[in-house]
């Protein structure tokens, strides 16, 4: 008797996405960590889908298992198949209105006046039935948040070559969306004898003092100035970005603010804001828990997020990317100076 021909109806998105994690982590143990299941459940899991498929989708080798020739072929296709449920879903769950749902978001404190006011007026308008709690926090402790199940999804950021990464390779369970670029600016005294160019080298910057931002920002300004050749001379700090302006603009020295932080400060006649040459820059990132985008109402944040931002919305596992191509935000800029630029 020849066997039963497998058809779709033998497959479910639960046994795909096991079948997935376990090719991405490498055993039933992480898949299970990696999808907030119990490994009995994951290996329930396989056991039907197998005796649905009557073959193997693993294979025990020593201690741990690998995928069988089947397996392989569940999971070249499970990506494909579980992301066209998702998005279905999401889409539906538009159509319905969201009758109910809750989001905790959290993200860092530039964000906190760009973003995140536009995702909430968005989804206040469009899903007045959502609701929303917020907590402030740099990258480190919202990637933290989202692994403790404290929030669903965390704004962070990070910058190229950046040692201190909040979104650690080993960081298994996290899946992150690039969302776009957020520039780093240079802040002048409109006096200032740069204050012309279209475009600064920070090596021109090296004899000024300089205003340090919020403790990654002023790590990030040391890590350039050094790659210049020079040590800046920070003599205030803060991380008020208000307080930097207002010393900026009294003359006391020059500082380096991400675009985004500098989005809602409206203009000021007595700074002008420049580029750096090297167009010098932190990319943000849209962090959640893998599969945590099924939940209704967190798929309509991260799809408002995306459109808002005009990101591609590929989302990585345990990864983390350079740079993004959009930029995230348009400074105000000094009346008295030129504003061609653009920042993408």
């Amino acid at each position: 008797m020849s066997p039963t021909p497998v058809t779709g109806s033998d497959l479910d998105a639960h046994a795909l996405r096991a079948v997935r994690a376990v090719a991405e982590f490498g055993s039933i143990t992480a898949a299970a960590v990696a999808l907030g299941y119990s490994q009995p459940a994951i290996s329930q899991l396989l056991k039907r889908l197998e005796q649905r498929l009557g073959m193997p989708v693993v294979e025990r080798v020593g201690r741990g298992v690998r995928l069988s020739a089947a397996g392989e072929v569940l999971a070249r296709h499970a990506l494909t198949v579980t992301t066209a449920l998702d998005t279905a879903a999401a889409e539906l769950a538009e159509l319905q209105g969201l009758r109910a749902g809750r989001i905790r978001l959290a993200a860092f404190p530039s964000a906190s006046a760009s973003l995140v006011p536009q995702l909430l007026a968005r989804l206040s308008a469009r899903h007045p039935n959502v609701t929303v709690t917020y907590l402030e926090a740099e990258p480190p402790e919202a990637v933290a948040a989202v692994r403790e199940n404290r929030v669903d999804v965390a704004l962070t950021f990070s910058y190229p070559g950046d040692h201190s990464d909040p979104f650690p390779g080993s960081a298994s369970g996290l899946s992150q969306i690039e969302l776009c670029r957020d520039e780093m600016m240079l802040v002048l005294p409109a006096a200032h004898r740069l204050a012309e160019r279209d475009l600064i080298d920070l090596v021109d910057l090296s004899d000024s003092t300089w205003i340090g931002g919020c403790p990654r920002c002023r790590g990030h300004l040391l890590e350039l100035c050094d790659r210049s050749g020079f040590s800046p001379r920070i003599a205030f700090e803060t991380d008020n970005v208000q307080a930097v302006l207002g010393l900026v603009a009294a003359g006391i020295g020059v500082a380096m603010l991400p675009a985004m932080a500098l989005e809602s400060s409206g203009g000021d006649d007595r700074v002008v804001i420049r580029p750096t040459a090297a167009r010098d820059h932190r990319t943000v990132h849209l962090v959640t828990a893998v599969g945590a985008e099924r939940m209704p109402a967190l798929s309509v944040a991260v799809r408002q997020l995306v459109a808002l931002t005009g990101a591609a919305g590929q989302s990585t596992v345990s990864s983390r990317a350079e740079s993004a191509d959009v930029a995230c935000a348009e400074p105000h800029t000094s009346h008295t100076a030129r504003s061609e630029r653009t920042l993408n």
